[in-house]
């Protein structure tokens, strides 16, 4: 239970350090479907600890991908 809370606690500060870093490009709501998409590709691993910094890198790339 406490990885789960932590890794939740890792994606939420993902969500929130991205929706700092593309404000200009994308909306709160387009970086929380992208790091939820790129969660999902990460459902069915059994092993967790780099969960979150590997959604982070594939949600940037959704998001620099979908810019302008």
């Amino acid at each position: 239970m406490a990885d789960k809370t932590r890794e939740d606690e890792a994606i939420r500060a993902v969500v929130e350090r991205l929706t700092k870093a593309f404000s200009a490009t994308h909306s709160p709501n387009e970086v929380e479907a992208a790091v939820a998409q790129a969660l999902a590709s990460f459902a069915d691993r059994p092993v967790r600890d780099f969960v979150p910094v590997l959604v982070e890198r594939q949600a940037r790339t959704l998001l620099n991908g979908s810019s302008g």
